[in-house]
Parts: structure tokens; sequence; C-alpha cells
């Protein structure tokens, strides 16, 4: 069975619009209930969301489902999706529920769903939840409706747990950071943590709205970070994304430095101290072959794993890796986290950078990135990738870059766009191949 609800990384889509609506929120949290309904003690769901305008909505309307099952709520507010991970644990709950479409725009939304470990659902929950959206269920009766009530110590709960990822001898003393938290879910965490740590903080995108959430800003949009590092004086810059488990660094030149570049410095630093487990890394077919390159140099291993950081998660849980991410920021740390946190990630960076006393460009630029190219091609509908024409502009690709680069092609797990990257030693080949193919699905998608 295909799952039709659930994509790469939960559901998501434009609100009130197809599968984002009120109605299906709710029955998302009567299925969920009824699901981890699993024991007969007292049952609970942990909900946090971002800061869009349909997070009230959809926050409402999950809470009705799961109450309506016999399930007790309990509401985060505006918090960071690895917070949601953390607080289902502590709090000993069912069930957590991220209402988020993290890097999208606010028109957008999404439901992330985590099990009693903290963990993203496996394949055959999210199967067993989209089955149960097409059945009546069971409710509860009327003296078994679930409760729900809004818990006021969640951020400080989180802050003390992200500094917890610190050893107690590391301060952040003498380092002016400006932090980006895309008008989203981190907008008082992040900094907080920062300055309780000894930082001077400048912030931005700390003014949500419940319209601006990734507008002009954080890790998509790096652009307002990298002015403000540079005209600030700043030692680094900080940006998440609007639901905080990815990250971007702008060094203090304004350049930006990308999850590759942070995978290699966590990585080395794990393996220096003796504390990498795996032997080496997991990242997505994304990352840049300059990193795998300076891994096997340092003899370690750089293991591949399909877009989206679910199948990172997967691989690191069954190899035994504590690092890993994906090229646009997802940094996952299995020893202090169950899924990507841009925070934690981002507090690792910046005690290397206390401890090695250097600049931020030197510190996170551990090797030179082989010339790539990344294109988006929106279509219509339809299958482009199956035409002909579009596999005959493949095939001459890969046959140019063979032996000395890569080409990756797949359709996004959240809207559609196909997505056409190609890498190698020679730049001309690289763009020629991307304009070949991207030339080829616009012809077939128009």
């Amino acid at each position: 069975m295909n799952k039709q609800f659930f994509g790469t990384d939960g559901i998501r889509g434009r609100t009130n619009q197809g599968a984002m609506t009120a109605a299906t929120a709710a029955k998302v949290g009567q299925a969920a209930g009824k699901l981890f309904q699993r024991g007969t003690h007292r049952h609970r769901v942990v909900i946090g969301k971002d800061t869009r305008l349909s997070g009230y909505m959809l926050e409402n309307a999950m809470t009705a489902g799961f109450t309506s099952v016999g399930m007790d709520v309990i509401l985060l507010g505006p918090m960071p999706t690895p917070a949601v991970a953390l607080l289902t644990r502590e709090l000993r709950a069912d069930v957590g529920v991220m209402i988020s479409a993290s890097h999208n725009p606010y028109e957008d939304n999404g439901i992330k769903l985590f099990g009693p470990d903290g963990f993203k659902l496996s394949d055959a929950d999210e199967l067993a939840i989209e089955k149960m959206l097409g059945e009546d269920l069971e409710l509860a009766d009327a003296e078994d409706i679930g409760r729900a009530r809004r818990i006021d110590d969640a951020r400080g709960r989180y802050i003390h747990a992200v500094k917890a990822s610190l050893p107690n001898t590391v301060r952040l003393d003498g380092l002016k950071i400006a932090v980006d938290c895309a008008n989203g879910a981190a907008y008082q965490v992040a900094p907080s943590a920062f300055w309780e740590l000894g930082a001077e903080v400048v912030t931005v995108g700390v003014t949500p709205n419940g319209k601006n959430i990734n507008k002009a800003c954080g890790s998509t949009h790096p652009e307002l970070l990298q002015e403000t590092v540079v005209s600030g004086g700043c030692d680094i810059g900080i940006a998440l994304d609007g639901d905080a488990d990815r990250l971007i660094v702008v060094d203090e030149n304004g350049k930006v430095v990308d999850g590759d570049q942070i995978m290699a410095l966590l990585g080395t630093q794990m393996a220096a101290r003796g504390k990498l487990c795996g032997g080496g890394v997991v990242a997505t077919v994304m990352s840049n072959l300059g990193l795998e390159r300076y891994l096997q140099g340092l003899e370690l291993t750089l293991e591949r794993t399909k877009v989206g950081d679910r199948h990172v998660l997967e691989r690191m849980k069954s190899g035994g890796f504590n690092v890993g991410g994906e090229q646009s920021g997802h940094m996952i740390l299995l020893d202090h986290a169950t899924t990507g946190d841009g925070t934690v990630a981002a507090l690792q960076v910046l005690a290397a950078l206390v401890q090695s006393g250097k600049k931020a460009s030197e510190v996170l630029h551990l090797f030179d990135p082989v010339p790539q190219l990344l294109r988006n091609v929106r279509f219509a509908g339809g299958k482009p990738l199956e035409d002909p024409r579009v596999q005959a502009a493949i095939a001459e690709a890969e046959s140019t870059l063979r032996g000395e680069g890569r080409l990756v092609i797949r359709p996004s797990g959240t809207e559609p766009v196909i997505r056409v990257m190609a890498e190698g030693d020679d730049a001309a080949k690289v763009e020629a191949a991307v304009a070949a193919i991207c030339a080829a699905i616009e012809e077939v998608a128009g």
C-alpha cells in the first residue's frame, strides 16, 4: 500500500486545501490516538507548533481529534520540532505532534508525528494511520473524553536540555553571535540558550506575526543574516529554519557555510575525541563529493542515503552512527537528540570555535567543495522523468560525467518540483549537464 497523505516528512500542503484541513487534522488526531493507545494507563499526546497563522486552527483540530478518542493533550505552543521530540519522551507521552511546514512559506503547514521514544514514526505506523483515516473510528464514552492543558515551562525545559549538550566547562563568553530564527518556532529559545551561555547575541527573524515565517530570512534566505554579521562585526551567524531542525552558518566575512562543512567539522571533532560512532558520517546523495573525499582522507566513511532526514536517521540507527545530516542543514546528533536539532548543532559549532581560538572562516572550511549545481524544475502534473526525451538527456549527462562526477535527479517529496543536481571536477561539464536535463524536463512539462 502506497502512502497518500504522508510524504518524506509527515503530512504537508497548502492550508485549507487537500489534506491540510481542520477536518483531516482532527481525523489524524483520532487515528494516531487510537493507534497509540497501547496499555491500560491514561494516554497523552504532546502538541507543538511553529508560528504560522494556521497553527491555531490545526492545533485546535488535532486537540479535538485526540481528546475525542480519550487522549489527554499537552500543548506546548510555539516550539522547535526537536523540542517536541524531547518533551514527548520527558513527559512520558504516547505520541508527539509538531504542526509545521518547516522551511515552506506561511501558506503551507504540516503534521509531523513522533512515537513515545521521540523518533519519527515508521512507515508501518504511518500506513496504519492512513488506513484508519478512511474508517469510522470508535470514539470515547462521554466520561472518558480527554482533557487538554497548556504547560508554561516548556521553553525552559528545552533550553536546559540543549545547554546540557555541552560540557559544563564550555562557555561562549567573548563571542558575538548573530542569530536568525526565521520568525519561526525558535524565536525565543535559541537566542536565550546562546545568551545564557555567555554570548553577546544579535537577533533577527524574532518577530513572528503568523505570516512572515521564513520570509526573506532563516536558513533558506541567509542574505539578511550575512548583512547583519558583517555590519555588526559578529564572529559568526546562526540561521535556523521555521521549525528549527535545520542549521546554516555564516562566517565572520558573511560567507554561507552549508551542512556539508558543518558535518565535516562535527564528525572530525568527535573522531578526534574518540566519540564518533560507526566509523564515519551519514549524509544524503545531495552532499558534495568534496565532503566524501575529505572524510576518506581521514580514513572515515561517508554513508549516503536517499534525501530526507528520516532516511539519514534510519541508516544511523541501523549502522550505529551518531553523526549525520543533510547539505541543507539538518544535523542529527544522536548523542543529544532523536531528530535534527539546529540549536544543538549550532552549540557544537560554537564550542569548536571557542576551543580552537580561531575564526569561523578557518574552523568551518575543512575542504574545497567540488563544483556542484542544483536546479529545480516545476511541473504541472504527470511523470516527466519517465519520458524518453528526459531519460535520453539523463543518460547522455551520466556518460559525460562518468568517472569525474555525479548526477542526482529526484522529484521533491513536498512540492511539484524535480530537483536536478550534478557535480564534478569540471564546472563547465556540470553546468552543461544540468542545463540539458532541465531543458528536456521543461519541454515535456510544458
